[in-house]
């Protein structure tokens, strides 16, 4: 492959590349192999950084590990302000309970402390925090009751304003400098005002536009009633799309996700965020613009309500020009076929997360806990949509899970439900190309390694499972051309996954390993 200012011009044998471009730096790989660049699709920037840099629960095996990790943090950061944690996962304790607001005073006494549940969609925090943020203080013995919606939100919004700037821009930068690590060449910001605000949205959008840094493309989840509205909105934020976190509803695990019927486990069926007027108000609105949109949306109630959107939104302004605008529905858990079907037929474009059934899925995890094992069994039909036309992107949507391509791909590769995996070449496909597609791009290049093509790659080191080396590898993908997918590692569950030699944006290295 040769790269001219950014471009492959080249692809083939090496006698006609030497022939045409005599005098090129040639760079030997020694048996590790190049593909596309990942990109990730559904990202909180700030966030990740924040669990890189500071406390990072994701790996508390249980309440009373989770405590021991803050107190220990909280001891060895006396001069923070603010104990900022994420990641804790009750559904996977032992004891099956939140941390109380007594267990975090015990932990970590006189201090203010929040602590975002692994979704995101709920958290707890001290009552010094929540009386600084005007919320109601649980009386001492009170049982643990995470923060949700409106509550969770003011919360959330206070304890940002106590992160120093320094500490922010520091985990902004180690949040893309992992992405890079991984072989992500461009990420998609998901923002919105209750989730970290204006001012760091832009920030974010910032460091992304450095030529050096991972590409940043931003989606600012705010509705809009009307086309200008619309545009003000994505020029006041310096947004490419309004869509990413705008928010129908919350999360299965933490029971905000909208059910059409009652959660196996608890009584209610989730929260509403936005209703489907508004819904439809927003798609036509930003169809009208020639903008992007797209929703969150993951139990059944809240993809009707995305779906009812682009159904009212074609009807109005006609399929073609919903279908031209890649209009998005983000994570899409509980979709029917014949709402997939509609999804395909208008363009749409599904931002998935295959760790999400990696890390909840199957009929011991938290989704048959929250949904029963029928309904758990529909959850993340990733084949269904592929099938019915609906343009896959896969991603992490993290930190609620880690930003690693391959872990995603071969998450929807071994599903847990055998019916709803994608081939191998189609979840690759779907983190490269779809991920591009997911942007809106639809040139046929982007995301591919062909002549005129950004030369956006990643070269990866896969040990002993070299490809030229691995009948089984080159066996389990085409090879032919045509496709336009390289030949890539066995992704079968335990294989070990491949290492980033270096990652190159536009013909410009921005990650190189040691």
């Amino acid at each position: 492959m040769a790269v001219v200012d950014g471009t492959v011009a080249w692809l083939g044998d090496d006698d006609p590349a030497r022939t045409l471009h005599p005098h090129a730096e040639v760079i030997d790989l020694r048996g590790a192999f190049v593909a596309p660049a990942f990109v990730d699709p559904h990202v909180h920037v700030t966030d990740t950084g924040l669990a890189l840099t500071g406390l990072d629960l994701s790996g508390a095996t249980s309440l009373a590990d989770c405590l021991d990790v803050l107190g220990a943090y909280a001891r060895r950061h006396p001069e923070s302000r603010i104990i900022w944690g994420h990641g804790w996962d009750d559904s996977v304790w032992p004891e099956r309970r939140a941390p109380s607001t007594d267990d975090l005073e015990h932990a970590a006494p006189g201090r203010d402390v929040y602590l975002s549940r692994i979704d995101e969609h709920s958290a707890v925090a001290s009552r010094g925090l929540l009386a600084s943020a005007g919320s109601d203080v649980p009386a001492e013995g009170a049982p643990a009751r995470p923060l949700h919606g409106d509550a969770h939100h003011a919360v959330r919004a206070r304890a940002r304003l106590l992160l120093d700037p320094a500490q922010l821009d520091r985990a902004r930068r180690a949040a893309l400098g992992s992405a890079a690590a991984h072989g992500i060449v461009a990420v998609h910001e998901c923002g919105g005002p209750d989730i970290a605000g204006a001012d760091d949205f832009r920030a974010v959008l910032a460091l992304g536009a450095d030529e050096g840094s991972v590409a940043v493309r931003g989606y600012w989840g705010e509705a809009a009633s009307t086309a200008d509205q619309a545009r003000s909105l994505l020029a006041e934020h310096g947004a490419h799309a309004l869509g990413g976190d705008l928010f129908l509803d919350g999360a299965l695990g933490s029971r905000t996700a909208l059910l059409h019927e009652p959660y196996a486990d608890h009584a209610g069926r989730g929260a509403a965020h936005l209703d489907g007027a508004a819904a439809a108000a927003h798609l036509r609105a930003c169809t009208e613009a020639g903008i992007q949109a797209g929703f969150h949306a993951i139990g059944d109630a809240a993809v009707h309500t995305a779906t009812a959107a682009f159904a009212a939104a074609a009807a109005e302004l006609g399929g073609p020009a919903v279908a031209g605008r890649a209009h998005r529905i983000e994570h899409a858990e509980l979709v029917s076929r014949a709402e997939a079907a509609l999804l395909g037929r208008l363009g749409a474009v599904a931002s998935v997360q295959p760790s999400f059934d990696a890390l909840w899925g199957g009929p011991d995890g938290m989704y048959a806990e929250r949904l029963g094992a029928a309904r758990a069994a529909q959850t993340n039909p990733f084949a269904v949509l592929a099938a019915e036309g609906v343009t896959l992107a896969i991603g992490s949507d993290s930190p609620v899970t880690a930003m690693d391509p391959w872990a995603a791909v071969r998450a929807a590769v071994n599903h847990s439900v055998g019916d709803h995996a994608l081939s191998p070449r189609a979840a690759f496909t779907a983190a490269t190309r779809g991920a591009w597609r997911g942007a809106g791009l639809r040139d046929g290049m982007a995301g591919t390694l062909q002549p005129g093509a950004d030369a956006s790659y990643a070269i990866w080191e896969t040990g002993d499972l070299v490809v030229a080396a691995s009948s089984r590898s080159i066996a389990r993908w085409s090879t032919d051309p045509r496709s336009r997918v390289p030949a890539l590692p066995d992704m079968s569950a335990g294989a070990p996954a491949p290492r980033c030699l270096a990652t190159v944006r536009s013909g410009r290295t921005i990650y190189e390993a040691a």
